[in-house]
């Protein structure tokens, strides 16, 4: 029975390409893994994917009656729908050990790193299997994407180690061209409705019983959402009503600034200014410093809600 690699919903960079790279991995082992996705991939990925030749992966969104494998996730929020009428084989990760259960042992390889591709990197290693130049390139463009070029908390030296590594079998001597390429096809919003570009880098959090939602752009410049910000924020509350949330956050990050003008439509707004030791000044609050979701937004965001 095949295994199905699938990354975390609205997939990014490190959740597509990490799909494929765990499933050649297993393939080079002599397994049946199939990668793929949940969903349409953002402008960044395609870049990605098309700068290696390497095809975009079929779509699954349900997991009834299917072996899967999760990477850059294992949260029931962001996992396929139905995972419990599913069975989870495996989980190659670099988040928090998020609620998702199994009935039986499994592989399970979680990294305190800036990137599922350097888990894999490493993971490749130990099991002495050669990595296929575009499947390298991949892992590396994730690895920049994720740790934004090395600028984000959330990167390591074992990123930076991976990195040194995956440029050579990939043949990429400019990294930083390679990051920018993909800062372009990240930040472009001109023509882009506000609920796709809320959505683009989204992801849904059980925090004590209460839904939350968190969104991010990597901007090169807050300039570029200037004119779009009461479109934004329209969005994220259609959103809010729709889906039962409690509060929607959206990061609007500028990489040259290094922080995040960060959106906020929520019930309880007192809450976010405790979690962030920060006064929203109308709907939002700039943060110095602020880069990443995973690292910086979220944990603050458990404690404030008493998780």
């Amino acid at each position: 029975m095949s295994v199905y690699v699938v990354g975390h919903k609205n997939p990014d960079t490190d959740s597509v390409t990490a799909a494929i790279a765990y499933a050649e991995l297993m393939k080079a082992k002599g397994e049946d893994f199939i990668p793929v996705v949940q969903g349409e991939l953002n402008p960044e990925t395609v870049v990605v994917l098309e700068r290696f030749g390497v095809a975009v992966p079929e779509t699954m969104t349900d997991a009834a009656g299917k072996k899967v494998a999760l990477v850059d996730h294992s949260d029931l929020a962001q996992a396929p729908d139905n995972l419990g009428d599913g069975e989870v084989v495996a989980i190659v990760d670099h988040h928090k050990i998020g609620d998702v259960t199994t009935n039986n042992p499994i592989f399970c390889c979680v990294k305190p790193v800036g990137c599922t591709g350097t888990v894999l990197t490493q993971l490749y290693n130990i099991e002495g299997v050669a990595i296929d130049p575009k499947v390298a390139g991949l892992m590396l463009a994730a690895i920049l994407s994720d740790t934004v070029n090395f600028k984000s908390p959330t990167c390591t030296d074992e990123d930076k180690q991976a990195v040194e590594e995956l440029k050579k079998i990939a043949g990429v001597e400019d990294t930083d061209g390679l990051f920018m390429d993909m800062l372009k096809a990240k930040s472009g919003v001109e023509g882009v409705p506000a609920k796709d570009l809320l959505n683009r880098d989204y992801k849904d959090f059980d925090m004590n019983g209460n839904k939350v939602g968190c969104g991010q752009l990597e901007l090169a410049t807050l300039d570029q959402v200037a004119d779009i910000r009461e479109d934004l924020l329209n969005a994220m509350k259609e959103q809010k009503a729709a889906g039962g949330h409690h509060t929607i956050l959206l990061m609007l990050t500028d990489v040259v600034k290094e922080g995040t003008d960060l959106l906020v439509v929520s019930d309880d707004p007192a809450l976010i200014e405790k979690a962030f030791g920060t006064k929203l000044e109308g709907d939002s609050m700039w943060i110095e410093g602020m880069m990443s979701r995973k690292k910086q937004t979220i944990p603050n965001l458990q404690k404030a809600f008493g998780c």
